[in-house]
Parts: C-alpha cells; structure tokens; sequence
C-alpha cells in the first residue's frame, strides 16, 4: 500500500484536478486529529495497562490506513474501463473467499471431524480465530465480517449488474452473465454465515431491487400510476415470494443453528430465565454500548474523548443498573489478568460522537453526503455506465445506513473501497455517454 501510494497516487494529487469530495473527508480527519490532541489534556487514568497515547496512536494509524485505501480506489481509476477492470479484480479476489466459504459450509450440512479439522488447520494461516463448527467465516476473523464484505463490498455491484444486464466480463449466454452466478453464489454463502444483520441486509436489498426497482426497466425507479400499477402489484408479488423463499431457507437452515435459532425460540424455549427478548438473543448488550456512548458524548460534547479511548471510559460512563443477566457486560467490567478486554461501541455514529464529539461527526456526515451526492450525479447522467454506478451507488449507500449499525472500525477497507469506487466513477469524464 504505501509503495503504491508513493509511486501512482502521491503524484497524481499534484497533476490531476481533486475531487470536491476530498474536502470533507479531510475536514473529518483535521477534526479526528484535533479530538485526539485534545484527549491528552484531559488526564485519562490507563484501563488495564493501556495508555491514551497507546490508544491514540494505533486508532490514528487505523483511520490513516482507511484513508489510504479510500485515497488509493478513488485515484488509480482513469477511465471506465479502468472501473470495470477494478470490478474483475474484485470479482475475482471475492471468488477465491466464496470458494474457501462453500468448502466450510460442507462441514455445516454435514458434520465430519476429520474434515473440520483439515479445513480449521488451513484457517489458521488466514486468521487469528479459530472457525465455528456451525457458521461459515471465509477468509475473515469472523462469520459477521465474512457477511458484511459480501453485503457491503460485493452485492451493490452484482446486483446493479444483473438489474441492468450489463457484465465486465465478456462471457455471457441471453442474460446469464457472471455477476448473475457470482450473486446467486453469494446469496448461498451468506446464509452459512448466519449473520443476522447479513441477511437482514439481504432482506432489504431484495426489497429493493425487485419492489423499488424495475429489473425489466433497466433499474430505473418505478413509476406509479395506470399500467403502471398493474406492474407494480406484480413486483410486490415477486418481492413477496422471495422473501418467503429467503426466509424459509434461512429456517430450515438456522434451525440447525442454536445461536441463529434463537430468534425465534424465545418463545417456545422451556428455560429462558426470566430474560426479555434483546437479552436472549444478545441484543440488550450493544444497545448498553450505544447507551455508554451517548453518555460520553454528552459528557464531552465537542471534541469527544479522542479516537480509541472510549474503552477507557466505558467502566465510568456504563449506564448504572444491573447487568447480571448480561455476561458480556460482565466480563468486560470484571478484572481479569490474563486478558485485556476493550470494548468498542459496535456502531459506527455512536463511536463518532464518543470520540470525535459534535465536531467530527459533523464532519464525517458532509463526507457521506458528499458521497450521496456523487451517486445522485451519476443517477442522473444519461450515459450507461453512469446509470450502472448511480444504481450501484445507491444500494450501496443503503446498504452502509444498515451496516454502520453494527461496525464501528475505520480500519476495515469495506466503507472505503464502496465510497472510493463511487468518488472514482463520479470524476470520470462522460465521454462514453
């Protein structure tokens, strides 16, 4: 990363007129500096051996890593077909991860030790975690972040893809094209991981695509009224049907899984101790992250508590009540030598106001518009690869206000590559129109 940054994009911020885009996004990284300046004055006891400083440093490392590969996918590409090419990549890379994903779920349809083994043995060379033996992780730490890549970073330009029936590839028999395989692949994959935010995100993304979208009108926004309306009944029919395909196979299939399953056997499980529904499915414990949050935020509304260092304020700011029905509140409040436990808040804008304050988060919503406002360009353009990323933009766009609920990292590529790709495609000149 940093070899290309010095030879291909480092000189092409000095060539090249710089997208508008950029000026948000670096407003966000002067305030993120700025909170985390600040947090050194207000004299932070160390949690477990960790210092400010210390957390600072790796979480300002973190966020500079994250800009550089935003940095790097929304300069390298020139041209269209420079963008299709960024898609082959993708494509392909996301290929070898579906592969290693279906080679795990074989474990999951049927169970064989000797072959779990072999595969977990593999694993370890790829991740620091070991594998579940019910949920597929692909080439991730874990099932969830297997789930969001495959949402996040793959689906929005599948799914564009197969709505305009369009390929980067040139391989294609009528309309069975590669990205329709590498979707309904996907689809699959993703149902092993048994994410429950992953296929909630399926959910919404099938809704709409077939609902809000007219597949047979090349993507482009259904329109009531008439005719119309008969067209429109007949997509709500379709969405329904999917939905119920999705949902039965999500039964059948998580019904073997008793952490999936959980959903809904909260009402017919004989001991639920007294528990309410968001406790038993684990739930109750990210909304207590959420809640310390915006208590930090509230005690420091400005400049926030600096960047990482809502771990360090999570025992003081947890809201006061009882968490003994919580056991992941309780170990992470509860001393232990031999493992350092520090929380992030799971949520993206939670995190912003925490650790960036008012400021920051300010800061970083203008970004995301600025986003917003390069996929509405290209929805809006009359070229065809313009609709094709405007489409694409916009699943994508959605399927980040779903995502953010539940990551918080600045370090995973997965937002920066989708809002890089994006920037990329809204500074191509329209020359192919």
């Amino acid at each position: 990363m940093i070899l290309l940054l010095v030879l291909a994009i480092l000189p092409r911020l000095f060539k090249k007129r710089l997208p508008r885009t950029f000026l948000p996004w670096l407003a966000f990284l002067v305030m993120a500096l700025m909170s985390s300046v600040v947090a050194l004055s207000l004299g932070t006891q160390a949690t477990q051996g960790i210092t400010v400083a210390s957390r600072l440093l790796r979480n300002i490392f973190a966020l500079g890593l994250g800009s550089a590969i935003y940095l790097t996918v929304a300069l390298l590409p020139e041209s269209w077909d420079d963008l299709n090419a960024s898609l082959r990549w993708l494509y392909s890379g996301f290929g070898m991860a579906l592969l290693w994903g279906s080679l795990q779920a074989v474990y999951i349809v049927h169970f064989s030790r000797p072959y779990f083994n072999w595969i977990s043995d593999i694993q370890t060379f790829l991740s620091t975690r070991k594998l579940f033996t019910t949920r597929v992780s692909g080439l991730t730490y874990e099932p969830k972040w297997f789930a969001e890549q495959i949402c996040f970073l793959l689906l929005p330009w599948l799914v564009g893809a197969v709505l305009q029936n369009r390929s980067v590839f040139k391989w294609r028999y009528r309309r069975l094209t590669v990205e329709l395989g590498l979707l309904a692949w996907s689809v699959i994959v993703l149902i092993f991981t048994f994410s429950r935010s992953g296929l909630i995100i399926l959910g919404v993304v099938i809704v709409v695509s077939l609902f809000i979208f007219d597949p047979r009108g090349g993507g482009e926004v259904a329109a009531s009224g008439g005719e119309r309306a008969t067209k429109r009944g007949r997509r709500l029919t379709q969405t329904i049907l999917a939905l119920v395909v999705l949902g039965l196979a999500v039964f059948l299939a998580g019904s073997q899984n008793r952490f999936f399953s959980r959903l809904w056997r909260y009402w017919t499980e004989g001991e639920i101790q007294n528990k309410t529904f968001l406790e038993y499915i684990g739930f109750r414990s990210r909304l207590a992250y959420v809640e310390t949050a915006w208590r930090t935020f509230e005690a420091f509304p400005v400049f926030g508590v600096g960047l990482g260092n809502y771990a360090l304020y999570f025992d003081e700011m947890l809201p006061d009540q009882p968490w003994n029905r919580n056991p992941e509140i309780i170990r992470l409040i509860t001393p232990s030598d031999d493992t350092i436990r520090l929380i992030t808040p799971k949520n993206l804008y939670a995190r912003l106001l925490a650790e960036t304050g008012l400021l920051g988060t300010i800061a970083f919503t203008t970004f995301v518009i600025a986003v917003l406002g390069c996929v509405l360009f290209l929805w809006f353009s009359r070229g065809p690869d313009q609709k094709y990323w405007g489409l694409s933009g916009l699943l994508a766009l959605i399927i980040f206000f779903l995502v953010m609920v539940s990551f918080d990292s600045f370090a995973v590529p997965n937002m920066w590559v989708v809002f890089g790709l994006i920037t990329a495609a809204a500074h191509i000149p329209q020359d192919r129109s």
